[in-house]
């Protein structure tokens, strides 16, 4: 993409990630990972931003040397060649893609819970946590919408994007605030006798489980949005990492007045049986707080809305990004000439969209699969950035991590204890997503005779023996965590730490200078030249 089509600055590629960070996750996320642990849901959270910011990092300086569109699906194949590429790649994509449904979905659980006489014929949408036929219906135009908004520039994207998560900003900092002010019951947060009351694995769960590595996902947004970055070196960086601290100050506030406002009746018998349909408006109409009621059910369609446009746009891009790494039709990888837009990538996404949402009919099933989903992705991005350093030294990079050799290996090992945390059998759903992809790789190698086959798969098969290494650990780990107890708590973390440093070190090993790692040279070399231009236009300027 050249100079004049790149459109985004700082504060555009900002509100990409926030607008993706602070989706549905922040109208059930509370209550969820209260319902799971308890008050200490609030650790969860800060955990959880611990974890994704060391991963964040990663990817920063990933993107920052790369800024194309669809770059989280190539990042791996320039380290690791096809094999390891195809892996993460189809795993980030189906995380991903999953999350514009899921989106839907939950503006229409929201809508469900209507309050008023004349709209009654809203309370049969949703059943057991379930769409309905009426609530499939309106799910399926919320996502053509999110299409349409995306399918002519992304300029339009871009304004349209910023302007609603600005108002996604200010209708969660006013409903902190109702919250706090109208009625706050500080016994609630030592009400069973302890902070934890469902013990602290309950804590780790609910960083895998309840929405919260679900809701941090969107940090990858600017990252797959880099291509239409003005100065991706300066932006990208601030972006994602400006986006995931804001977030969570914003997560942290909601959790505290979420369990300050529940009514200590409600969790007698513990936080596990506290049951909303749609979570902030129940408390608001128990509360009496009628103009936040309103709010709140509006912002049901902005919040996930916002989120579900600027997935609709990033995913395009993902799969732009495969077809240029050939793993996909030709046709995914064509832009429109007069917008830039992969619209047969959005056409397939749209119908992909469709397909999950038929399938999975509730906001927290499809949030679970889409956590576990994304932590494979997440694996590859530590071990990438820190290969690239042996096999790309030559690299142009805007932005170099000091500390790296630490965070990455640190990113790596928590990123293995959230997949281990999200209990068994969900661990093992993992399996059947890689295998879901594989025949279309195979596919694709026996076009190209297997060309380097051979060498690609040896650099991506501690990928596949980690992956059932974890899955194993999961099975017969603690029962805390859903296994066997064969492997007590304690002594499983201890065991996946060491297991995953074993396997770091061994993928940072089977890095090897790729026959792809040209493409991203090239890509490489464009910022450079950009950069220079831009710096010779900023003396010239100084100099007048």
């Amino acid at each position: 993409m050249n100079n004049m089509q790149r459109k985004m600055g700082t504060f555009s590629l900002m509100m990409v990630g926030l607008g993706s960070i602070i989706g549905s996750g922040w109208l059930f996320g509370a209550w969820r990972a209260a319902q799971i642990a308890g008050p200490a849901a609030i650790i969860s959270w800060i955990i959880g931003m611990v974890v994704i910011l060391f991963i964040a990092l990663s990817y920063s300086e990933l993107g920052s040397m790369f800024p194309e569109a669809g770059g989280m699906v190539k990042y791996t194949q320039y380290s690791h060649g096809s094999f390891l590429g195809f892996i993460a790649g189809w795993a980030n994509w189906i995380a991903i893609v999953s999350v514009i449904p899921v989106e839907a979905i939950a503006s229409v659980q929201y809508m469900s819970s209507w309050p008023w006489e004349w709209a009654r014929w809203t309370h049969g949408l949703v059943e057991n946590g379930s769409l309905t036929g009426g609530g499939l219906a309106i799910a399926s135009v919320l996502l053509i919408v999110y299409f349409l908004l995306n399918y002519w520039t992304v300029s339009l994207f871009s304004k349209a994007n910023s302007f609603i998560t600005v108002f996604k900003i200010i209708i969660p900092g006013l409903t902190i605030g109702s919250l706090l002010f109208a009625g706050f019951h500080a016994s609630n947060f030592t009400s069973a006798g302890s902070i934890a009351p469902n013990g602290w694995a309950s804590v780790l769960t609910a960083v895998a489980t309840s929405g919260i590595i679900f809701a941090f996902n969107g940090f990858q947004s600017p990252i797959n949005m880099a291509g239409e970055a003005k100065n991706p070196g300066r932006s990208i960086p601030i972006a994602v990492i400006g986006s995931i601290l804001i977030a969570t100050v914003i997560y942290v506030l909601l959790q505290v007045a979420f369990i300050g406002a529940v009514d200590p009746s409600m969790i007698v018998n513990g936080w596990q049986h506290l049951n909303f349909n749609s979570p902030f408006a129940d408390l608001a109409i128990v509360l009496g707080i009628n103009w936040l009621v309103i709010l709140l059910y509006v912002d049901a369609f902005i919040s996930p809305s916002g989120t579900g446009i600027t997935y609709t746009a990033t995913t395009s891009r993902m799969l732009y990004g495969m077809e240029k790494n050939k793993y996909l039709p030709s046709v995914f990888g064509k832009l429109h000439p007069l917008y830039g837009i992969p619209r047969q990538a959005m056409f397939f996404n749209l119908g992909v969209s469709f397909l999950f949402l038929f399938m999975f009919r509730g906001w927290g099933v499809l949030a679970e699969v889409i956590s576990v989903a994304t932590l494979v992705s997440y694996i590859t991005g530590p071990v990438t950035v820190m290969t690239l350093r042996r096999t790309g030294q030559n690299l142009y990079r805007p932005l170099r991590l000091k500390g790296l050799s630490i965070i990455a290996p640190l990113g790596f090992v928590f990123a293995s204890l959230v997949l281990y945390w999200a209990r068994w059998p969900l661990t093992g759903q993992v399996l059947f997503i890689i295998m879901a992809g594989l025949p279309v790789y195979f596919y694709y190698q026996s076009k190209i005779k297997w060309k380097g086959f051979r060498q690609n798969f040896s650099a991506g098969l501690w990928m596949v023996v980690y992956l059932l290494c974890m899955m194993t650990i999961s099975y017969l780990g603690s029962e805390r965590f859903g296994g066997l107890n064969i492997i007590p708590f304690g002594l499983d973390m201890v065991i996946i730490t060491c297991l995953s440093l074993m396997f770091y070190s061994w993928a940072i090993k089977s890095g090897f200078q790729t026959e792809y790692l040209e493409q991203g040279q090239k890509v490489n070399d464009d910022l450079r030249s950009m950069e220079n231009n831009v710096a010779v236009q900023t003396d010239k300027k100084n100099a007048v």
